[in-house]
């Protein structure tokens, strides 16, 4: 579990905790991960001394005291100092809580201190006000400009909105979005079609309760998801399958589909696709499997196989064949901001060498006329358009093929491009390319 995102392991524990404490623990768990750098360089001058030298449990109570203090207004202060105390106690660092109770209190006599206000340099002041690492915000500076940058960065500390499909299973019953739709809405939820990706639903506001008899809508969409008849899954992510186009008798390849969104999605989308997943890690294929069994896609041949190197079948043999590639995951820090603290500068050079190696063994597979699509959720040009310009320099039996989407999502070189600042979706590209006759 070390490697799992927050978001996944607060979804995990959702059903111990009551419907108040939950929103809360949300709240401080991923407000903390995407504030940390601005919290660790305010809490350096409250505390008169380097956040780095504190062990980790002082350093995460004084994180979540402070993140109250400053971004949790509805919260006394009396009582964030108070619980930030009581963590390190029960950590048991307890003589470590008369140092978190002077830095808090100082905290409550400063409240306007900006830790980025004296900052001359633009990106290192960019990189303490919205909390990303200095060399992320220089790569996107670089890349995008400094307007854009700070645009991105700002968009990522917001909470990305809930956004959902139908699966396979609730696809199977009559007029099924009616009934799924109304039952939201009838419980509270204010509910709308996506502007981004055909047959997405997003969930604007929860919902709660309005008495004592009636479910409240979060607890109705955990049920409906926990029942496969619904997958969230971001608009943008969402858009993969449909540009994939899998039609009735095509045989369809997948070849770095864990978890399994995109592959049930595809199933959802063509059922009478022969489809074919696979993943270099076992235990990734058991868990796509489990997905595809509670959404009702069970038809799905899955393989273990490691796409970096010759994939085990004929040359030619599938008709569509996707690359959702392994990637930084810089387009989806609205979801999982801890990225932005594991990501090391040399990981998206090694990621986009293994993207090429992907890209160049899936296309053995496509036939003649057949589509190769590639995706990712990076924002990271080295993942995106210098993989794509390698794979054209090199391919030439393959040619871009045009996605038909809105404009505004269209690259000039006929990539799909989504961003958070833009669209309020996670970060994605996209692009399709045709096998010559």
């Amino acid at each position: 579990m070390e490697d799992a995102y927050a978001s996944s392991l607060l979804v995990a524990m959702a059903e111990e905790l009551r419907a108040d404490d939950r929103a809360l623990c949300h709240e401080l768990v991923l407000g903390v991960l995407r504030r940390r750098l601005w919290l660790d360089t305010a809490l350096q001058h409250f505390a008169s001394r380097r956040i780095e030298s504190l062990d980790l449990p002082v350093r995460v109570a004084l994180r979540i005291g402070l993140y109250q203090l400053r971004f949790l207004g509805r919260i006394p202060p009396s009582a964030a100092v108070n619980e930030s105390v009581n963590l390190v106690r029960a950590a048991r660092v307890r003589s470590a809580a008369s140092l978190i109770n002077a830095v808090l209190r100082r905290a409550t006599r400063e409240p306007d201190y900006d830790p980025a206000t004296d900052v001359a340099d633009p990106v290192e002041k960019l990189a303490i006000e919205t909390s990303h690492p200095q060399w992320l915000i220089q790569r996107w500076v670089d890349a995008f400009g400094l307007a854009e940058t700070a645009a991105l960065a700002l968009a990522n500390n917001a909470a990305a909105p809930v956004a959902f499909r139908l699966t396979t299973k609730a696809l199977k019953g009559e007029n099924p979005s009616a009934q799924i739709i109304g039952e939201l809405e009838a419980a509270g939820a204010q509910v709308s079609r996506s502007r981004v990706a055909p047959d997405a639903w997003r969930v604007s506001s929860p919902g709660t309760a309005r008495d004592s008899g009636r479910a409240n809508a979060g607890a109705i969409l955990r049920k409906l998801s926990g029942d496969g008849l619904i997958y969230f899954q971001d608009e943008a992510s969402q858009l993969v399958a449909h540009l994939l186009g899998a039609r009735a008798g095509d045989r369809v390849l997948d070849v770095s589909a864990a978890p399994g969104s995109k592959t049930t999605h595809i199933a959802a989308l063509q059922p009478q696709a022969m489809i074919v997943a696979g993943d270099v890690h076992e235990h990734r294929v058991r868990t796509l499997r489990d997905l595809a069994k509670i959404q009702g896609a069970d038809l799905i041949r899955l393989v273990v196989h490691d796409a970096t190197l010759r994939l085990p079948f004929a040359d030619a043999l599938f008709d569509r064949v996707l690359v959702d590639a392994p990637c930084s995951g810089t387009g989806t820090l609205r979801h999982n901001p801890e990225i932005r603290w594991r990501l090391k500068p040399l990981d998206i050079a090694e990621l986009a060498s293994k993207q090429k190696r992907i890209l160049a063994n899936a296309a053995a597979m496509v036939r003649r006329g057949g589509l190769i699509l590639y995706s990712t959720c990076a924002a990271e040009p080295d993942e995106n358009e210098a993989v794509v310009r390698d794979f054209i320099e090199s391919h030439k039996d393959f040619q871009p093929a045009p996605l038909a989407l809105s404009h505004d999502l269209l690259t000039d070189a006929g990539a799909i491009r989504t961003w958070p600042h833009r669209h309020d979706v996670d970060g994605f590209f996209i692009m399709a390319f045709r096998r010559r006759v």
